[in-house]
């Protein structure tokens, strides 16, 4: 696997949550320096040794309401 890629949303109580596509993996944190250490770390949790990606992509989704 040479990329992992995790969708960035923010949390309907404040900070970011974050899930890989197409892995079981699950994290969330209250700034985004956090989170990324919080991927990071999930990241490696996730796999052995030697077999996590070599990029994990961050891809945001921001969903705004306006008016009509």
């Amino acid at each position: 696997m040479n990329d992992l890629i995790f969708l960035i949303e923010d949390a309907p109580d404040g900070g970011f949550t974050a899930r890989a596509l197409g892995q079981s993996i699950f994290t969330e944190a209250e700034s985004l320096e956090e989170l990324r250490q919080q991927i990071r770390d999930a990241v490696k949790c996730h796999f052995d040794e030697g077999k996590s990606p070599k990029i994990i992509r961050l891809h945001f989704v921001r969903e705004e309401v306006l008016s009509a």
